[in-house]
């Protein structure tokens, strides 16, 4: 069991995004050859791996097996500085080859139609773990009776575990363990610029250490998607209000029983990255000094 696991510092370290449309059968993992093809999986995962992006497939909650008008691409950058989100259509999936990977490290290219509203993925990956399956899809059928479709069923998002397991695009906001209803007023809170804290485990654009300490200053501190940003470099986490306020968080790695990391793995420890403390700065202290 994960239920004495802390949510905060467990979600995906991942700064960009490319999400396929892919309603066909999907293999353990997204780019081993098993729906792309071996040839195309393997040029894609090369290009990914150099741009710094992460490869998902996505499709419609309710399985439905066919692509109408091409195939579905949502490319997003979770930067707080620059985040965006652009959706676009492909004929072929071979036509993948022909998006420039490495622009979604900057600002938006313009390469498809921005996207407004927060892209809803709800992980429902059952052949990499079936508890994603049996506890993610009715949450992204819910979530999709309520709105529409911003809400994609996704492949392996980390943290099984952790199932129904949220990300919110183009923040890359994570979330795990929600109830149906959570998970929507997780939705609605980013509709209106803001970030709802039950189910929290954190930003994918910062590392664990960040993400921990980021989630701290979120419960006591009021503030928009955007207006955190953090610094980890050093020893203890600062995090930097867009308003000029900062804290310096005290993080531990703690080490936790043996347990599955997914359905029907061996056990093993698992090492959580947990913010005990913070303490707001002082004006003009530089972010490394003591």
């Amino acid at each position: 069991m994960s239920a004495d696991e802390p949510l905060p510092g467990s979600a995906v370290h991942v700064a960009g995004w490319v999400c396929i449309e892919y309603p066909g059968a999907w293999g353990r993992d997204v780019l081993d050859g098993t729906a792309l093809g071996a040839e195309l999986a393997a040029e894609l995962s090369r290009r990914s791996d150099a741009a710094g992006v992460r490869v998902m497939f996505i499709r419609r909650p309710g399985r439905d097996e066919q692509t109408r008008d091409g195939r579905t691409v949502l490319l997003a950058n979770s930067d707080p500085n620059q985040s965006w989100c652009e959706r676009l259509v492909i004929e072929e999936i071979t036509n993948l080859l022909d998006i420039d990977l490495t622009r979604v490290a900057g600002p938006a290219p313009g390469l498809g139609e921005p996207v407004v509203e927060p892209v809803v993925l709800v992980c429902a990956h059952g052949k990499r773990d079936r508890c994603c399956a049996v506890l993610g899809r009715p949450v992204a059928a819910d979530l999709a009776a309520e709105f529409g479709d911003a809400v994609w069923e996704c492949s392996h998002t980390g943290g099984h575990r952790f199932a129904p397991s949220m990300i919110l695009l183009p923040s890359g906001v994570t979330y795990g363990r929600l109830t149906p209803a959570e998970s929507a007023l997780a939705v609605r809170a980013a509709t209106a610029g803001e970030v709802s804290l039950p189910g929290l485990r954190g930003r994918s654009y910062w590392g664990p250490r960040g993400q921990a300490a980021e989630v701290l200053v979120r419960q006591s501190v009021r503030a928009g998607v955007n207006d955190l940003s953090v610094d980890d470099r050093g020893t203890d986490p600062v995090v930097t209000h867009r308003d000029g306020r900062r804290w310096r968080v005290i993080v531990q790695q703690r080490e936790l029983d043996a347990r599955a990391t997914s359905c029907g793995a061996d056990a093993k420890p698992v090492h959580p990255v947990v913010a005990v403390d913070m303490h707001e700065l002082p004006t003009g202290i530089p972010t490394g000094s003591s």
